[in-house]
């Protein structure tokens, strides 16, 4: 099943995707959950998927203004380096865990919405990657027992403000600029996706392929990392970790090559759509 939020007639919602329409699943629940996050905390995927019924109320999809698919996230982990080509073209060493940092919500926007370039740099770059969205609760999570935390997976494109990111050594001013990181279309929840199965990453700015890469190739594999991060926090429902990028980012491209107004980048992810949008200049 496809989730997602979305507004429609100037109010948010959250569904399903039923062909081309989108099932309101906060209006078929009686309003109990005002946000899917809210609804992953109270129910299982199953009950989720059983408020999918004929009578449910119902919108066009191609009528709806996509949102994040999580829009009040508690925490948002990005993994750094987790591809080793990407760690290479980078220059940097390979560690012995993971390499985390935290994206704010605020800084999010969904699919079709605009990437904003913002006035204080000109080094907007991409990165396609992968996201998962927690649905149960677990502090120190064994990595035989992680799939069962899992809620689905989504495309996710960390844009990152190279100059800013590269300030000092921590990436927090640079991975955080207002509407530079993208999320969606939808998740596809778990039983979608066989537990460890390879998903296909491939990014494209303006039509063109820039990076390619697929999940047999993270240094972390999902386990892993739920594993390392629930040592320290604990996962909460609707919380996202984003898996790390492939190669062949734009800054390390000669000449690089930097995300600019009017520019069209999409991130595609085999068995989960392709996150689309547009860049613009934030005013």
């Amino acid at each position: 099943m496809k989730l997602l939020s979305y507004s429609f007639g100037g109010a948010s919602s959250w569904g399903a995707v039923a062909g081309n329409q989108v099932v309101d699943l906060q209006a078929a629940s009686g309003g109990r959950f005002p946000t899917l996050r809210a609804a992953l905390a109270a129910l299982p995927l199953g009950e989720i998927e059983a408020l999918v019924t004929a009578s449910a109320p119902r919108v066009p999809l191609d009528a709806i203004g996509f949102l994040p698919v999580i829009t009040d996230p508690g925490k948002i982990l990005c993994v750094g380096l987790n591809y080793d080509a990407h760690r290479v073209e980078a220059n940097r060493d390979r560690t012995a865990s993971p390499t985390l940092f935290a994206r704010f919500a605020d800084s999010q926007v969904g699919h079709g919405q605009p990437m904003l370039v913002p006035p204080e740099s000109t080094q907007f770059d991409y990165e396609g990657e992968i996201a998962i969205v927690i649905g149960r609760r677990g502090r120190r999570i064994a990595e035989a027992d992680a799939w069962s935390h899992i809620a689905g997976y989504a495309p996710y494109n960390d844009g990152s403000i190279r100059d800013w990111q590269a300030h000092t050594t921590q990436w927090t001013a640079g991975k955080n600029f207002s509407g530079t990181g993208a999320f969606g279309p939808w998740m596809v929840t778990r039983g979608e996706i066989a537990d460890g199965a390879r998903m296909e990453l491939v990014t494209r700015l303006n039509g063109r392929e820039l990076q390619r890469g697929n999940t047999d190739q993270l240094i972390f594999p999902i386990p892993r990392l739920l594993a390392y991060i629930s040592s320290f926090t604990p996962l909460e429902p609707g919380d996202v970790i984003v898996t790390g990028t492939p190669s062949g980012v734009g800054f390390k491209r000669t000449p690089p090559v930097f995300m600019q107004p009017g520019d069209r980048v999409e991130v595609e992810v085999s068995g989960l759509g392709t996150l689309v949008n547009p860049v613009a200049a934030e005013r």
